[in-house]
């Protein structure tokens, strides 16, 4: 059965039979109708994958991956905080009147930093042209300047044995002008031997909205990084600090982990894409995906 299910199911029985709940306590979330939106949560919750051998899809009820890949590549590669620019209205509730998310998200992914260890030759060979094709600019001093998915891709060609190859969006200079702190918030990789791993960090969880999503999109990234630069895929660490489900959701999650569980679906990348950025979700190419059909009508809170 997928691992994916097996490990939702174990974290969803933890948190309804030994989370601790914050009744009783101030929270900022709210539901439509103004109440407060209460959680049973447990600390510090880990899933790994080995993606060599499944790709994290959970069965248990269809995972929308298209519109996941729409979201993640709207952080990642369009590095945009507008809502104009998704397909979804995840984040219709956290716009402003100008529909964005303010500094958050693909935002923060955007913003470039100085690195003086990157080259001209460097870039070449990272992006295949000179630095003005590649979109590369310099400061005063000469010094490149990178956005934070760039300089993953720069360093994953041109120094794989760093152990310095993450991103973090938890910026806390922009906190105040974000939609929404980001949940998950960090991505280490590492290259072992040929394999590119990753962990993703995230600070908190909704299991019933999110869990499925966010693991399909950050293991995606992976898979899409590994195929455009050579990589096989390795492991996925999904590492999460608050794992929560909220009192709302309680029945759902009930009845929702005692359904039938399916092999998970075989999922890859076209392995003719060589640039990350050329990767869209007719890329994806995911076979045998079997899901339970009942469809859930899930309650945000916000």
């Amino acid at each position: 059965m997928s691992r994916a299910d097996q490990l939702f199911i174990e974290t969803c029985r933890e948190i309804l039979e030994h989370g601790t709940s914050d009744e009783g306590m101030e929270v900022r979330p709210r539901w439509e109708d103004g109440t407060p939106a209460h959680t049973l949560a447990v600390f510090g919750v880990t899933h790994r994958y080995d993606l060599g051998k499944e790709f994290p899809m959970m069965t248990l009820r269809n995972t929308y991956w298209k519109s996941a890949w729409d979201e993640i590549s709207w952080i990642w590669q369009k590095k945009s905080n507008n809502i104009r620019d998704l397909k979804s209205h995840v984040w219709d509730a956290w716009a402003d009147e100008e529909g964005t998310i303010g500094k958050a998200y693909g935002y923060q992914m955007g913003l470039p930093a100085r690195y003086k260890d990157v080259t001209e030759e460097g870039i070449r060979k990272a992006f295949g042209g000179t630095p003005e094709e590649a979109k590369i600019r310099r400061d005063e001093s000469g010094v490149y300047l990178l956005d934070q998915t760039d300089r993953v891709i720069y360093q994953l060609v041109n120094d794989p044995a760093s152990r310095r190859i993450l991103t973090n969006i938890y910026n806390i200079q922009d906190l105040s002008e974000m939609g929404l702190s980001p949940c998950a918030y960090s991505m280490t990789f590492v290259v072992t031997g040929n394999r590119l791993n990753a962990i993703l960090n995230q600070r908190s969880q909704d299991m019933m909205t999110a869990c499925a999503w966010n693991e399909i999109q950050y293991a995606l990234i992976t898979l899409a990084l590994a195929s455009a630069y050579g990589y096989e895929p390795g492991e996925f660490l999904h590492v999460i600090a608050n794992c929560h489900i909220y009192d709302r959701h309680v029945s759902l999650i009930r009845h929702m982990i005692e359904q039938p569980q399916h092999e998970a679906p075989e999922v890859r990348i076209n392995p003719e894409k060589k640039d990350f950025y050329d990767i869209t979700a007719s890329d994806i190419l995911v076979g045998n995906y079997e899901y339970n059909p009942e469809k859930y009508r899930i309650p945000v809170a916000v």
